[in-house]
């Protein structure tokens, strides 16, 4: 179990992050999400022992990561996937890194295994692509098989079969109890990721919850229905004192109904003799909900993308602001 208290870190009249409490709990991946500039990467260089916190600390199952005599072993890290010596072989980093730590040598073909990396186990790490970076640094997190795994921005410079992998595989361990905290601006990687979310804006906690309770705490509740009798049930619904917003001129067969039920419009549809081709809940995206509650947060606000256009009014403001 990760716990964070009262971590707070400034520079000089900066505060980067401001008296934070949170509680990453095994069994699930936790997702670490926030604007830019909202103090994340700090958080995690802080947890690691990287920057010292002005204030606070950081204990991984009752003990600071200073404090722990082989850390790989308790707490593996993915924070820079280009932290490997350039002229060094993957296998020769994760050599070295396993002898700082009391690690058997057979533990890096069992990693560089996992990760996928055997057929290039002995090429200059100096020569990777970011996949390649990436993969290797998880490849080192795993090394100490810890308990407690931490990930910033795993996804970045993998495709799509890596994406998927990485997911499964943080997935996969959690399963097996262990604790999983993850950062990462990819929204929609999150949702489908992460169980549990720790959300932070300008260096404060703004919520500790489910992904769930995330979403649903700024969605309506609202229904799609589908008919070949929409402009019909419109009616009826409408008379009901629902409110139906009016049909979608790419799906004329189709309305929206706010603050209702699906069981409500089933059999209100039911009882009026309607053929019904879909009856479905809609649920917010994460990224909605994201937006919604960090918007005042953001470090930097961007116009509508039409005052960007060529030849726009924007162009001379985007100016201006450069200067």
């Amino acid at each position: 179990m990760i716990e964070a208290v009262g971590l707070t870190k400034r520079y000089g009249s900066t505060v980067a992050v401001n008296d934070l409490s949170f509680t990453v709990k095994p069994g699930k991946v936790t997702g670490f999400l926030g604007p830019n500039g909202a103090g994340k990467s700090t958080t995690m260089r802080m947890m690691l022992g990287l920057d010292r916190p002005t204030a606070g600390e950081v204990l991984f199952d009752g003990k600071r990561y200073t404090d722990l005599r082989n850390p790989l072993r308790t707490v593996g890290a993915l924070v820079d996937a280009k932290w490997v010596h350039p002229n060094r072989s993957a296998y020769a980093h994760l050599k070295w890194m396993a002898r700082s730590n009391g690690i058997p040598t057979k533990r890096v073909d069992e990693v560089l295994d996992t990760v996928g990396l055997t057929e290039v186990a002995r090429r200059k790490a100096g020569g990777f692509s970011l996949g390649m970076s990436q993969r290797l640094g998880i490849a080192t997190a795993l090394l100490g098989d810890p308990d407690i795994l931490m990930f910033d921005e795993p996804v970045n410079g993998l495709d799509p079969e890596g994406i998927n992998w990485i997911r499964r595989f943080m997935q996969r361990l959690a399963a097996e109890g262990r604790t999983v905290l993850v950062s990462s601006h990819l929204l929609s990687e999150m949702a489908q990721t992460a169980e549990e979310l720790v959300v932070v804006g300008r260096g404060r906690l703004i919520t500790q919850c489910t992904t769930e309770e995330f979403v649903d705490s700024t969605s309506s509740s609202s229904v799609k229905v589908r008919a070949p009798q929409a402009e019909r049930l419109r009616e009826v619904l409408t008379a009901q004192g629902m409110a139906v917003a009016p049909p979608d001129s790419r799906e004329p067969d189709s309305l929206l109904v706010s603050d209702s039920t699906t069981e409500r419009i089933g059999e209100l549809a039911a009882g009026h003799g309607f053929v019904l081709h879909e009856l479905s809940a809609q649920r917010g995206s994460l990224e909605d909900a994201f937006m919604r509650i960090t918007g005042q947060d953001v470090e930097y606000r961007t116009g509508s993308p039409e005052s960007a256009l060529p030849g726009d009014a924007g162009d001379g403001a985007l100016a201006a602001a450069d200067k």
